[in-house]
């Protein structure tokens, strides 16, 4: 059978010289011709690609550039012809990802419907979310609020803001297992517990801008039968916003660490373990959220791994250090807030315990507002935040690495 090839021209407006055909001959040695070759034909080079580990072609063109010597001479503008075809290389963004290589023919070959959006359309598309009627118009959260820590019940305090004056809200409320909090009660009446969080988040809904998100962490109490998150889902549809996924937050068997089993090998009524959590997103008004290009702040590999929806992430491990018993780790809302928020937002966290949402909405340069009814929870999120300025780059070349 044929292979198929991407081809990608590249025109460098001259000749090239024996020793950049001779650079190109060696890094082609590197690699198979089952993922690329590389013709040149005057003043073109001609890159036929099916995939590529992006990092070790970069390696092994610098490597190479290096070792011809034709890097020594910096007045010699035309030393990185290697480079300028990894730069293309790398700039081509219709592709898939698997084992760390990029794929760049057949990635996409299992979309068999066609006319999808036509049909999707016809069909209704967030039917349930199509008379929301909310206000396009933006107002600004007031300064005293924002890149704030504030004690207190989370419904009083958003009263205390505008519509539409919010970008992202990402937050775990308690989940009602009955787990150890500084003051809040866990472990209420169910009815309660959601008259309370659909009260909060009713005032997080108004306060959220049109195009905003609104991402919340839940696990559902499967020992009680009650599926938290369609219950949630469910309030927030009704609501008016649009239901956009559910990422799955693998926590590496964390929670099958115990020996329920319901009905021993039995079908009678066997208890069914789960390893993972949930993240409902959810939008109003509208799936596009706008914002400024220079103001996107992942890049290329870091989207195309993220948008599939199973996140496998280690949970927090500093959770007796900060004295909280159900914290999320940095990773997920570093996830969270560069795939779903643009540097400059305003992040809201209603329950935003000992300041992981806020901690890392510094660090990645957008704005914040965390709310906790918990006085000790909140001055341990305002010593981290205070020590954010120090560890700024330690952070940033640490994520680099995932």
């Amino acid at each position: 059978m044929e292979r198929k090839y991407k081809t990608l021209e590249i025109e460098i407006g001259r000749p090239l010289r024996d020793d950049e055909s001779r650079l190109i001959e060696e890094l082609q040695a590197e690699f198979s011709d089952r993922d690329f070759f590389i013709n040149t034909k005057d003043s073109r080079v001609i890159v036929n690609i099916r995939s590529v580990d992006l990092n070790r072609l970069r390696e092994c063109a610098d490597r190479l550039t290096r070792t011809s010597g034709l890097d020594r001479d910096k007045s010699n503008l035309d030393r990185s012809i290697l480079s300028l075809v990894v730069d293309r290389i790398d700039r081509i963004r219709s592709y898939g990802v698997r084992g760390g290589r990029r794929i760049y023919v057949g990635y996409d070959k299992d979309r068999k419907v066609q006319d999808r959006r036509d049909k999707a359309k016809r069909r209704g598309i967030y039917f349930y979310a199509r008379d929301g009627n909310f206000s396009t118009r933006i107002n600004e959260a007031p300064n005293e609020l924002v890149n704030k820590i504030i004690n207190g019940d989370s419904e009083k305090i958003l009263k205390k803001l505008p519509d539409n004056c919010i970008d992202l809200i990402f937050t775990s409320p308690p989940y009602n297992f009955g787990l150890g909090y500084d003051t809040s009660e866990d472990g209420v009446d169910w009815n309660n517990y959601f008259q309370k969080l659909f009260s909060i988040l009713d005032e997080c809904v108004r306060v959220l801008k049109y195009g905003g998100r609104l991402i919340i962490n839940i696990q559902p109490l499967f020992s009680d039968y009650i599926p938290s998150h369609h219950i949630i889902s469910d309030f927030l549809m009704k609501r008016k916003l649009i239901w956009k996924g559910e990422i799955l937050w693998e926590k590496h068997n964390y929670n099958c660490k115990y020996t329920a089993w319901g009905s021993w090998r039995s079908p009678s009524s066997p208890y069914l373990k789960y390893t993972w959590e949930f993240l409902e997103v959810f939008c109003k008004g509208t799936l596009l959220k706008k914002g400024r290009k220079e103001d996107i702040d992942i890049g290329a590999d870091e989207f195309k791994a993220w948008v599939y929806a199973k996140w496998s992430i280690a949970p927090e491990r500093n959770m007796k250090k900060y004295g909280h018993p159900a914290m999320f780790p940095e990773e997920l809302a570093m996830k969270v807030l560069k795939l779903f928020s643009f540097r400059g937002d305003i992040v809201l966290d209603p329950f935003n315990g000992v300041g992981t949402t806020t901690v890392v909405a510094k660090k990645l340069g957008r704005r914040f507002i965390g709310i906790d009814i918990s006085r000790e929870y909140c001055e341990k999120a305002e010593r981290r935040l205070r020590e954010v300025s120090s560890t700024r780059r330690i952070f940033s070349e640490s994520l680099q690495s995932h």
